[in-house]
């Protein structure tokens, strides 16, 4: 029999190589092999985290430098066919490494929610609840999960794309002087 040269079809290809994670980011990646990390555009750090990890996550994103939050949003991907409906978005910069870290959380359409981590970052509380009160999305262990930007008999979360765009009349004081 004589030795053949394998072809493209039988050789196995390699496994892709995962995208480069900064030095500070290296004892996350190890810690949370299921967190996908990634670089956005701009050269921010992007990590991908479920929402049970989360507050685990961020602790540990805390413990490697990351002593800051700046900011907790959402994205609502309505018109979008696979995947979750929400992305929960979490700001931290490490003045240390002068750099910022974005955590991705999926959150499920059909009851949304993702635990707090006003525990790590007491500065996401308002946030949490800005978040709440426009799209609807449940922080399980807050404090204090209430309307802030609404009143409390508001029907509805504003900013989610299914709510219908509807007018709020508003009457401004001395609008009908004559000057």
């Amino acid at each position: 029999m004589t030795d053949q040269m394998p072809t493209p079809d039988e050789e196995t290809a390699p496994e892709p190589a995962a995208p480069p994670v900064a030095p500070h980011l290296a004892p996350l990646a190890e810690a949370f092999p299921e967190a996908k990390f990634e670089q956005s555009a701009a050269g921010q750090q992007v990590a991908r985290v479920e929402s049970g990890r989360l507050v685990e996550f961020v602790q540990a994103a805390r413990d490697a430098g990351f002593e800051m939050f700046i900011d907790l949003t959402a994205v609502d991907h309505y018109r979008q066919r696979s995947g979750p409906r929400y992305d929960v978005v979490v700001g931290l910069l490490s003045l240390k490494h002068n750099q910022r870290l974005r955590i991705l959380v999926p959150v499920d359409g059909d009851v949304p929610s993702a635990p707090s981590i006003t525990d790590v970052y007491p500065g996401a509380n308002f946030y949490e609840r800005e978040v709440y009160d426009l799209f609807g999305i449940d922080f399980t262990g807050h404090p204090d999960l209430t309307r802030i930007m609404l009143p409390d008999d508001w029907d509805g979360h504003p900013l989610r794309k299914d709510t219908p765009v509807g007018a709020v009349p508003i009457q401004f004081r001395d609008t009908n002087k004559v000057l």
